[in-house]
């Protein structure tokens, strides 16, 4: 069925609910839920395993006995495509909106999250942002808003703190960066943060390269990286571009000491690692990532490769953001979008496979997210950093 039809299916049972209302507090059959994500355009890979994520928590749920507090009500989820666009995303919610969702799950990409939390603020509509790094989509005093996951600001300041941990330990052999990063909010904003946190340890920034989404052709800028000849490359991209970037490096025998990734789009990547082996062997990157200690992770990865799909950051972020929801509106013991709201407000989720502790939300961003560092070491993705999730030790310079 397509999106709209799916959703004027929606919109006349929302209608017909308003006119007659729930009998003497009767338990509704099914909550709805918003899952809007971008499943065509420059972004679709991500936004399909985002989607995919949030309907395997959903399907968690449900097959748990549904929202107990409900009467065992079962959550149904509205399938939007943010079109890989900010405006698509924002025109999505609007629909759901008249749907009758009481909450919304998404929207992966920093620029559509932007939108789509604004869009669902004008409803008092509560929006759990499942990757969106950018800062600023908490830094707006929007009340419906709340991500699990941490922002780039956090990211990048861990990312360069323990570069130089690393550096220092090998006898400080990286002196010299260059940052290529995609043109939106989340590679600018990303590429600016470490432009700012870098100079403060030592390290030069050479150059800031800036590209378009998509980009097919990599060859001039890898030329310019040869020409400058840094000792590390951080990419922030999504992942064609990265891809690309990587594999272009390694066509023309660019070999920096280190490449060092901030939310690098393909380096925790177990499509990248299986697709080009070579290219992606020893890229270190700061990103989100599962707690390899806890055996609910290595389950929930083999039911999504037994799908036929690969374990990326997209599907446990949305898997973990949508149980986030899921734990809220048990606790809202109600549709309402208030009520959820304040349960999110007050939520101590802990129930989950992250390496964060238990939720606590201060202006909508959870204090206790951290990113991991992760390596590929041996055609594997390792964590590297911190010690509590070690799995293998890092290796850094790559190139002495």
């Amino acid at each position: 069925m397509s999106t709209r039809r799916h959703f004027i299916s929606h919109s006349a049972v929302a209608a017909s609910s308003l006119a007659f209302p729930l009998v003497g507090g009767a338990q509704p059959k099914t909550i709805k839920v918003g899952v809007l994500h971008p499943v065509t355009g420059a972004l679709a890979y991500s936004g399909q395993q985002c989607r995919f994520g949030a309907e395997m928590a959903i399907e968690d749920i449900n097959k748990a006995g549904g929202i107990k507090s409900l009467g065992g009500a079962k959550i149904e989820a509205l399938l939007g495509d943010a079109q890989s666009q900010p405006q698509a995303g924002a025109a999505e919610v609007e629909k759901m909106n008249e749907a009758g969702v009481s909450a919304i799950v998404g929207a992966f990409a920093s620029a559509i999250c932007l939108a789509t939390t604004q869009a669902a603020a004008k409803y008092n509509l509560p929006h759990v942002v499942d990757v969106g790094v950018a800062d600023q989509i908490v830094e707006r005093g929007l009340k419906n808003t709340f991500r699990f996951g941490p922002g780039y600001r956090k990211c990048a300041e861990i990312a360069v703190a323990n570069l130089h941990v690393l550096n220092t330990a090998a006898g400080r052999p990286a002196k010299t960066v260059m940052i290529v990063h995609e043109e939106s909010l989340f590679g600018t904003g990303t590429a600016n943060l470490l432009a700012r946190e870098l100079p403060g340890y030592g390290y030069e920034v050479k150059e800031i390269i800036k590209h378009a989404n998509p980009t097919r052709d990599f060859n001039n800028i890898v030329l310019r990286m040869k020409a400058v000849n840094p000792d590390i490359v951080i990419p922030a991209n999504y992942y064609n571009e990265y891809a690309l970037l990587v594999r272009t490096m390694q066509q023309q025998k660019v070999t920096p000491k280190a490449i060092y990734s901030v939310l690098g789009g393909a380096a925790s990547s177990y499509k990248f690692l299986k697709e080009f082996p070579d290219a992606a062997n020893g890229i270190i990157d700061c990103n989100h990532w599962f707690n390899p200690k806890d055996k609910r992770s290595a389950d929930l990865k083999k039911r999504t490769e037994a799908k036929g799909l690969f374990f990326s950051y997209e599907v446990f972020m949305a898997y973990t953001a949508t149980r986030l929801l899921g734990d809220a509106i048990e606790r809202a013991k109600s549709t309402d979008r208030a009520a959820i709201i304040q349960a999110l407000e007050s939520s101590t989720f802990a129930d989950h496979i992250m390496p964060y502790g238990t939720t606590k939300f201060v202006n909508g961003q959870n204090m206790g997210a951290q990113p991991l560092m992760t390596q590929v070491l041996k055609n594997d993705i390792k964590v590297i950093i911190p010690r509590d999730y070690r799995e293998a030790d890092p290796l850094f310079p790559l190139k002495a």
